[in-house]
C-alpha cells in the first residue's frame, strides 16, 4: 500500500480538491484494507474487495479512490445513510468490517490545534495525525451479499410489468399478483414520473 501522502494525492486528483473528508475517507480506507489483510486494493487484490460507503461526501471519493472500488465496476455500494462510515468485505473470507468516523473527531481537532486557522487546516492536521482509535469506531460484521451482488454481468434481468423498463439483478419488487415491478412504480422510487 502507498503512503498516506501519495494517496492523498491521488484523492485530490480524482476529486478535485484535498480535504478534511478527503484525509478520514483515505485513513478509513487504509485502515478497512490493513484490517483484512488488502494489500494492493487497485492491483493485485481488486477483486477480493467490496465496499459500502453509509454517504455522497467527500469521503467516499477518497474510499474510492485509495482502494480503486467503483459503482460502475459493482465494487462500491451505496447506502444514503448521512453517515460517515464505510464497510470493507474480503469476498473470499467474507468477513467485514465497518468503520465509522467518530464526531469527537471534530473536537479533537480544535482542542489540539485551536491556534490554527482556518478550522479545516484545523481538522485535516488532526485527521492526519491522531490515531486511529481517536478518529474511527470499529466493528466486525456480516453483511448482505449474494450472487446478484457481485461484480460482472448481470445474474438476472426482468422487465417491469407497469412501465417496461429493465430491472437488474433482482432489484424487482413483486406487485400483489406476481408481476415485476421496478421501485418507482412500486412506490418506493426517487422520483415520479410526471408525464412528458
Amino acid at each position: 500500500m502507498q503512503t498516506l501522502d501519495i494517496l492523498l494525492e491521488e484523492c485530490e486528483r480524482q476529486h478535485g480538491h484535498i480535504c478534511p473528508g478527503q484525509v478520514l475517507g483515505a485513513r478509513m480506507a487504509l485502515l478497512g484494507c490493513r484490517l483484512l489483510g488488502i494489500a494492493e486494493p487497485r492491483g493485485a487484490d481488486r477483486k477480493r474487495l467490496i465496499v459500502w460507503v453509509e454517504i455522497d461526501r467527500c469521503m467516499a471519493d477518497a474510499v474510492s479512490a485509495v482502494t480503486g472500488v467503483r459503482l460502475g465496476r459493482r465494487s462500491l455500494k451505496f447506502f444514503d445513510y448521512g453517515k460517515v462510515a464505510a464497510t470493507f468485505l474480503q469476498t473470499e473470507t467474507r468477513r467485514a468490517v465497518r468503520i465509522v468516523a467518530l464526531d469527537s473527531a471534530r473536537a479533537l481537532a480544535d482542542a489540539r490545534y485551536q491556534g490554527i486557522e482556518p478550522k479545516k487546516e484545523r481538522q485535516m492536521r488532526a485527521y492526519r495525525e491522531a490515531s486511529e482509535a481517536d478518529l474511527f469506531k470499529v466493528e466486525w460484521v456480516e453483511v448482505k451479499y449474494g450472487a446478484l451482488d457481485e461484480p460482472g454481468r448481470p445474474g438476472r434481468r426482468v422487465s417491469c410489468a407497469r412501465c417496461g423498463e429493465g430491472i437488474n439483478d433482482g432489484r424487482e419488487i413483486a406487485d400483489p399478483a406476481g408481476e415485476p415491478l421496478c421501485r418507482p412504480c412500486a412506490g418506493d422510487g426517487y422520483y415520479k414520473s410526471i408525464g412528458l
